[in-house]
């Protein structure tokens, strides 16, 4: 008889100080099939993703008074994003509005849930970010960018570029059509969804952030802005 192994089922890591919340969304993802562990403050954020390598993050939104560090959610994501770590982050939060939506992107966001939480909601879009990847050695290239769709990284003349997942998300659909001028709403419906259709801050936010990184120091342009239209993938 061949041995069986045991699949390790996908860890989440919750950064959250509302117990309460916590244990809820615990339940919900041991039920799901998932293994949840948690974290109150960046230092312990920090530590978690060395030891326990999760799949996913999500961080709850409180203000900096109800944390333990006094670090937002928002400048939480921000640390976070700043220690390298691309692994996909969703962020709770209290509002919808535009400037929040945007906010939280900016801070290094991949998504955003809303207050109160609803279940069924919140395990959509925690498969939906842990989908399987593509299978190994498949990749887009344009001129000299390079999209592993395995990895969820790109390369630009030998220089490695860390992707989140929506930065990762946008740029595939750009390549997936290059010399193709693509309308914000066609974007936004393809990699956001119809909750952002109309609002095209987000898509804005998020060019700026691949050019800074695809296009650094002068490096030929790659995405160009199409006035009162949208974007497309092309030689100058």
């Amino acid at each position: 008889m061949e041995p069986t192994f045991a699949i390790a089922a996908p860890r989440i890591l919750l950064v959250m100080t509302d117990s309460a919340l916590a244990q809820q969304i615990g339940q919900d993802l041991q039920q799901a099939g998932y293994d949840p562990v948690t974290a109150a403050t960046f230092a312990d954020c920090q530590l978690a993703c060395q030891e326990w390598q999760p799949a996913l993050v999500i961080v709850d939104d409180l203000a900096m008074e109800h944390r333990p560090d006094n670090v937002s959610g928002l400048d939480l994501c921000r640390k976070i994003r700043q220690e390298k770590i691309t692994l996909p982050l969703l962020l709770i939060m209290e509002s919808d509005r535009l400037e929040d939506r945007v906010n939280c992107l900016e801070a290094g966001a991949d998504d955003y849930l809303l207050k109160p939480y609803r279940d069924q909601q919140f395990l959509d879009m925690v498969q939906l970010y842990l989908k399987p990847t593509a299978p190994s050695g498949e990749q887009l290239r344009f001129e000299t960018l390079v999209l592993d769709l395995a990895t969820r990284r790109a390369e630009r003349n030998g220089r490695l570029i860390d992707l989140t997942m929506k930065e990762y998300e946008l740029l595939k659909f750009l390549m997936e059509h290059p010399r193709q001028v693509l309308s914000r709403d066609k974007i936004l419906e393809n990699v956001w969804g119809y909750d952002f259709l109309g609002e095209s801050n987000v898509i804005e936010v998020y060019v700026r952030y691949l050019r800074l990184k695809i296009e650094p120091d002068g490096e030929k342009r790659l995405i160009h802005t199409v006035r009162g239209v949208g974007y497309v993938l092309r030689e100058a």
